[in-house]
This record gives C-alpha cells, structure tokens and sequence, in this order.
C-alpha cells in the first residue's frame, strides 16, 4: 500500500465527517505524515503524543473533536479516548487485520460502551482497514461534501473514495452482525 493512502484516509475521513473540527489529538509515535495532512484543513489546532497512556491522561476532559490514533485500543485507552473527547466526538484508529476476527470483535464491543457508531472502512481496495467511532456523526450520512470537495494536492482521498470505503461485502456483515453500530 502507498503510505499516503494510509495517512489520507487516516486523517481525512473523520475530519471531513465531523461537522466543526477544530481540535485534534494525535497518538502516534512517528506522526509526520498525519500532521502533513491535517494542515490541508483550514483552522484546525492539533497536538501530537506518543503512543503512552500516561500521556493521555494528562490530556483535559471533552479537549478534543477528533482523535487519530496509532496506538493498539484496549479498554482502558478507549476508556481514557473518551474522556478527552467531546460530546459529539470521532476516533479514527488502527484496525486489526480481518483474519483476526476476535480481536476485532473484542475491540468493537470496547468501543460501543462509548460510540454509537462504530464502522470499519477500508484502505487500498479492502486489503487492509481502519476503524472509526463516533459519538454522533455517521461517517456516510454526515459527510461534509464541502469540506472534502475543497481539499488540494491529495493523491487518494475524494469524498466518493470516502463513501466507498465504509461499504463491506456480506461475509464481513454476517461475521460482524450485532458489532459493527451504523
């Protein structure tokens, strides 16, 4: 896979979902090309951590619209996620491969305690995914065609790339019935 598919879908897909981005967190350890990305988008504040929960701790409660993270979800980071998110906040999120379908599913079932939309979407024709969580915007119904219409120098990402992304053929459907919250 070309790595600014990766970064584009990673930071574009919830910024262009969320209806009023201004602050974004980002956990990563080596987050230059997600940063290059978000400052496509106009009057977006973003602070970068590393991949420690320590860190996020530190982080103020609703401080945050959206968070992209690199760093492997478990109840308790999802759990300190959310605190830092606002009310109507996304997080965008490595996804385990879909050979690992337990995991997958205990991750998911992590997140509903505290998302109501939880979507995987797909990078590079299906071969691999993310994950996004939502606390109130749908990732198709809530795209902001505008915003995602308005974005230069990408080489991947358009909104029909957007839309596409989260559609999943029925195996996926039928082993993630009940998981996966749209």
């Amino acid at each position: 896979m070309k790595e600014f598919i990766y970064s584009e879908m990673m930071v574009h897909v919830p910024l262009c979902t969320n209806k009023n981005p201004q602050n974004v967190l980002v956990i990563s350890d080596s987050a230059d090309d997600l940063t290059k990305e978000i400052e496509k988008h106009d009057n977006i504040n973003y602070k970068v951590v590393g991949c420690d929960l320590e860190l996020l701790r530190d982080e103020a409660d609703k401080a945050y619209d959206v968070v992209l993270s690199e760093m492997p979800q478990d109840k308790v980071t999802i759990a300190c996620i959310d605190r830092i998110l606002n009310d109507d906040g996304l997080l965008a999120t490595l996804h385990a491969s879909w050979d690992e379908v337990e995991l997958n599913k205990s991750t998911m079932r992590d997140l509903a305690n505290y998302f109501k939309i939880i979507m995987p979407y797909s990078l590079d024709n299906h071969k691999s995914s993310l994950l996004l969580a939502s606390k109130e915007y749908h990732p198709t119904a809530d795209i902001v065609l505008q915003r995602s219409d308005m974005l230069d120098e990408l080489d991947y990402y358009n909104c029909d790339v957007h839309v596409a992304s989260f559609a999943m053929g029925n195996y996926v459907r039928k082993e993630y019935l009940g998981i996966i919250k749209n």
